[in-house]
């Protein structure tokens, strides 16, 4: 799986962080998602699958998922 994110569509609500934080990470500056694992082990497929779907802007998408 490849995860994408898109920082125009994020208003930094932080679901993605709290339920993956392997893969998703809030810049410090702006407090948007910053992607910090483009290809997750598939140990984290479950959190990042989690966090995709409670983004309440729907700025995460999952390649190959």
């Amino acid at each position: 799986m490849r995860v994408a994110v898109d920082t125009k569509k994020c208003c930094g609500s932080g679901n993605c962080v709290m339920n993956a934080p392997e893969v998703f990470q809030a810049d410090e500056v702006t407090g948007l998602v910053k992607l910090v694992t483009p290809e997750p082990a598939a140990k984290h497929w479950d959190e990042v699958r989690t966090a995709a779907d409670e983004c309440p802007t729907g700025a995460i998408t999952l390649i190959g998922a």
